[in-house]
């Protein structure tokens, strides 16, 4: 039976857990608001909310414990300069854990910690959210618009075609009369050629018919 078995070991060594209640309380820290699955933001509530109540004490041994969990230097000063004043005045219950339902690949249950007293922080970080979505939209509305300008190239590229065929037809002319050239050279050289060889036949039945007689 599992009476008075506190935490949860999360299918991992003491080491790796410990390893990721630090990254987990230092990223809660940082961006006020994380999203995980529901057991480890149950686990880190507690975590973080012990590390808040040693900085509440705000003095050089509460730095060095804080210091042996968040490793960020910029994040402990946030902690003891910024988080510690605006939620020093609470007895407990600095963080909140809200369920979100199961997660599509494997069904785990999802939720949402975040620090009490920043909604105005995460309201600014989901209104720049929202303004990227927004600045995405307007340009895959300039990339739907492209095709005029890509049928303005279309038609550039048709009166290119067809400077090439002038360009064609102006050299067939030269291209021409070159050919005849070169079949009325081939044509005088055929008949230099025969007459060749007929005077040469000549020359050979005559000094036959003289070695006859």
């Amino acid at each position: 039976m599992r009476h008075r078995v506190k935490g949860r070991k999360l299918k991992r060594t003491a080491s790796h857990r410990a390893a990721l209640k630090n990254s987990l309380a230092t990223s809660l820290l940082k961006h006020k608001r994380i999203k995980t699955t529901l057991a480890k933001a149950k686990e880190t509530r507690g975590f973080v909310e012990n590390i808040i109540t040693k900085a509440k004490k705000n003095d050089l041994n509460a730095r060095r414990q804080v210091m042996r969990y968040i490793n960020d230097k910029e994040v402990v000063k946030e902690l003891f300069n910024d988080i510690v004043p605006k939620i020093g005045d609470r007895p407990g219950g600095y963080t909140r854990v809200v369920k979100l339902g199961n997660r599509i690949g494997d069904a785990a249950s999802m939720a949402v910690i975040e620090l009490v007293d920043y909604n105005e922080v995460i309201n600014k970080q989901a209104e720049e959210v929202k303004e990227k979505r927004e600045s995405k939209k307007d340009t895959k509305d300039i990339k739907t618009e492209a095709p005029e300008v890509e049928e303005a190239k279309v038609v550039e590229e048709t009166t290119a075609k067809e400077e090439k065929k002038v360009t064609k037809s102006k050299k067939a002319p030269k291209v021409k009369k070159k050919a005849e050239e070169k079949k009325e050279s081939k044509t005088k050289k055929e008949d230099k050629g025969k007459k060749e060889t007929k005077a040469k036949k000549e020359k050979t039945d005559t000094k036959k018919k003289k070695d006859k007689k």
